[in-house]
């Protein structure tokens, strides 16, 4: 039976859920082993969590001193992996997966497609070019070919699986190796994640300044315990972070509820979230393009209409 190997993206034994995403995506390919590379006991910590998603084996790729080396114990591990035992390789789209996934492809000799939205049985993925207006298909060459996966574009499926844990020794590192002496790990605030948030609220240049921003995005997503969003125009304008964009540019996301605030729905924006669920629109303007895709539209003042709309939330 033909497998496929899955690169676990976890923390101190804490899964993130790009991975439930990247079984499901790797499924079609065959028999899911999700390879989790770190320090000892940390794929054990996560293998429940693995079955669960659907993965058949867990291996197990382990080092003392995964934390002072850099991109490489990956690379190592599915080199290993594959060149022992070829098979298709899925990894997450993130700065740190599309490098592992050219490293590999130059180890492997084998194609490598990347950001992609889905991959079918026969091993061709799709993507999305010109800001989602148009799906194509490829197929990576090669015994194993590369696949990174964009977050947020393939919806989670889990599907129960067997979990079983293989250990498997890293090399050590060489006088060659990258190593990190320090760093700092990034500070998360309360809200949740924005590519896997079942709610995001976002906003545009309609807010009308960083204060808008704060008073009718961030509220509005507080209350509803949504994370926050914003298009490029909001962030270039200082409304937003940079790591709030949503977009051509930026994260995709695809949550069950959608508030777009003060946004008109140029392309660019749309190709981000316009697999969301249930999209509510609110702008002044009722022949921006945002209309044209929302569940629900409300033409109107966001200064009228969002702080009553968090009085009435905050009752319930």
């Amino acid at each position: 039976m033909s497998h496929v190997y899955v690169l676990v993206e976890q923390s101190a034994g804490q899964l993130g859920p790009v991975t439930s995403e990247l079984i499901t995506a790797a499924r079609p390919l065959g028999v899911v082993s999700a390879v989790v590379v770190g320090k000892p006991g940390e794929a054990v910590a996560v293998a429940p969590a693995l079955a669960e998603a659907g993965a058949a084996q867990v291996i197990d790729a382990t080092a003392e001193d995964y934390d002072a080396r850099l991109i490489l114990p990956e690379v190592d591990a599915l080199h290993a992996l594959g060149a022992a035992n070829p098979a298709p390789i899925v990894v997450a789209a993130t700065a740190a997966g599309n490098e592992i996934a050219g490293r590999l492809a130059a180890r492997l000799a084998s194609g490598v497609l990347t950001n992609v939205i889905g991959i079918d049985d026969n091993g061709a993925a799709r993507h999305e070019i010109f800001g989602g207006t148009i799906v194509t298909t490829a197929a990576a060459g090669g015994a194993c070919p590369i696949y990174t996966v964009r977050p947020g574009a393939v919806k989670a499926q889990p599907e129960a699986g067997a979990g079983a844990v293989a250990p498997m020794p890293l090399p050590v590192a060489t006088n060659k190796d990258v190593k990190v002496f320090s760093f700092t790990p990034a500070v998360h605030g309360d809200r949740p994640d924005l590519n896997q948030a079942n709610v995001v609220v976002s906003g545009g240049r309609g807010v009308g300044s960083e204060d808008g921003f704060h008073d009718y995005v961030e509220a509005l997503a507080d209350v509803l315990g949504g994370a926050v969003g914003a298009t490029r125009d909001a962030v270039d304008e200082g409304f937003a972070p940079a790591s709030a964009q949503i977009g051509q540019t930026g994260a995709t996301v695809s949550p069950d509820l959608y508030f777009a605030l003060g946004i008109s729905g140029a392309i660019q924006h749309l190709s981000g979230m316009q697999t969301s669920g249930t999209i509510v629109a609110v702008n002044q303007d009722q022949d921006e393009p945002i209309f044209q895709i929302a569940d629900i539209g409300i033409v109107g003042d966001l200064e009228e209409i969002v702080p009553a709309l968090v009085a009435e939330l905050e009752k319930r």
